[in-house]
Parts: C-alpha cells; structure tokens; sequence
C-alpha cells in the first residue's frame, strides 16, 4: 500500500466521523480524465456517493488520479480500472442489503422479502471496530464465527422497513468497521499491484486488474475468492516483481492459476497449479542461467 493512499483513507475516514463531510456536492472529475472513461467514473461516482457518501466518493477520485497519465496505461486500461474499483469500493454487506432492499420500495405496491446467508464474522464484521473486534474473539473461541446464519431482509411489513431503515443507517459508521479496514488494505494492495505490474511486466497489468473479478458477494462465495486472489499475488505476483520468482509471462501464469481455483476452502487445485507454476519457472530460469554458463 502507498502512503498517499493509506492517508487518503484515514483522511476521509476521520472527515466522516467528525462531521466534515456535510457538503453533500458531488467530487469533480479528476483533471486529466480522458473522455472514454468519463461516463465510467462520473456513474462511480454517484454510486459511491449513495452507498457511503461525497468523502467516500472523494476517496474513489483520489485513487483513481494516481493513474491518469501513467505511462503504460491507455483509455481502456484506465476504465477497467475505474469500473473495478467502483465496484470493490461498493462491497456488499448487510448495510448495503438493506439500503438497495430499502430503494426496491420507490414504485412498488407490495413488499418482498429476501433471505440471505451470512457467516456470524460477516454480520459482526459490518459493525464498528471499537467493540466488534472483542465479539469476534469471543465467537473464536466459542468456535462459532464461521457460523451461517439467514438474515431475513424484508419490506412487506413496517415492521421489516423499519429494520431496514436501522440497518441502513449503521452507513454511518460502515468506515469504522472490521469489514472495511480489510477491503481498504484490499483495494490498496491492488492497485499497488497494477503499478508495480505497469513497472515490472506492463503486459500482465490488464490481467493483474482484472483479477478483481474474483473478489464478490458475500458469504462463501466472498471468502473463497478472497483468499484465491491473496494465494495468486502472494504464489506468483508478488514474488516475481520482487525479482524472487523468474516468471517471463505472469498474465499467463495468473490465468492458469485462477483457471485451477475451485470452490474449496482448502485450495488443493490451486496450491498445486501455482507450485506447478514455480516449479517451471525455476526450472527453465535454471536452464537458461545453464546455457549461459556453457
């Protein structure tokens, strides 16, 4: 992560917990904004202005400038770029269920109701910081963290809209939770990688961006994709702009990992494609260092 967006973080963060971020006027564009990627960042914007408010959406724009004439990045580059984010920015938790369940009402006669499925962690998670890390040792030790549970998301009923609106409301507080501590260490470690790709193997960078896409939802599905991408950067990324691991095509290599990633909490597939993977790159740097000798 960049100190620049580490402060760009904490900066909206406290603004938002101290009430200075009252002025409800959308962020301008950033300067320098290419046309094609305007009607991409200007819809990101009013997205994250409804689902966390001006600051966050500030925040979005502040990220986003770090790219706009980097050498290597194109129009579509940077809208993939932009859209990605936008959408990792917006991550659904049970905050964001109730407020888009809330906005289903606007032209609706009759209500409905949605049953989703959390782990226990999840729903804790959601909640500040202070006191939601003490809940989830208790539930740790109890065994009981990763316990599912249905929450019930409903508007046919005042009482189920009145909840609604509660649940909605914790918006306010979503930027002290456990929750977003990790998707703000998320988002920054990827964008991280997309430089460092830009300046170690600018060929791979779409790929490193769209490794995004494998990152969604919640429960399970989320869980999963979360820790497929850290094994991915961490197995093959990471090590090979450190000059550790000699891997010439790493968009080749983060593809044929993300095609062995399965739906297991143990990524057998995945820890063997990607030890698969370096156990090549080893091999034919080992040969080539060979030829060079004789």
């Amino acid at each position: 992560m960049t100190d620049r967006g580490f402060l760009s973080s904490l900066r909206y963060l406290f603004a938002d917990f101290i009430g200075e971020d009252d002025d409800d006027t959308a962020p301008f564009l950033p300067e320098g904004l290419p046309e094609p990627v305007m009607a991409v960042a200007s819809e990101a914007i009013h997205l994250l202005i409804d689902y966390q408010g001006p600051g966050y959406a500030r925040l979005y724009v502040d990220r986003l400038r770090r790219f706009i004439g980097k050498r290597g990045v194109d129009d579509v580059m940077l809208g993939e770029i932009a859209r990605l984010m936008a959408v990792r920015m917006s991550y659904q938790d049970p905050i964001r269920i109730a407020q888009l369940k809330l906005a289903e009402l606007q032209g609706r006669s009759a209500g409905s109701v949605d049953v989703r499925k959390f782990r226990l962690v999840e729903l804790i998670g959601a909640l500040p910081a202070i006191f939601a890390e003490y809940v989830i040792d208790a539930l740790d030790w109890l065994g009981w963290a990763q316990r599912r549970v249905s929450i019930r998301f409903s508007t046919a009923s005042r009482y189920g809209i009145r909840r609604l609106k509660m649940e909605a409301g914790l918006r306010r507080w979503r930027l002290f939770s456990v929750r977003y501590a990790k998707e703000r260490v998320w988002v920054e470690r990827w964008l991280h990688m997309i430089d460092r790709s830009l300046t170690k193997q600018p060929q791979a960078a779409p790929t490193i961006i769209q490794t995004a896409t494998m990152i969604e939802g919640y429960g399970d599905v989320y869980r999963q994709g979360m820790a497929d991408w850290n094994a991915i950067i961490d197995g093959l990324a990471k090590p090979t702009f450190d000059g550790v691991l000699a891997l010439s095509d790493l968009a080749g290599a983060v593809t044929e990992a993300r095609a062995a990633a399965l739906p297991d909490p143990r990524q057998s597939a995945l820890k063997r494609k990607i030890a698969e993977i370096r156990a090549r790159a080893t091999a034919s740097a080992y040969v080539a260092i060979s030829s060079e000798k004789t």
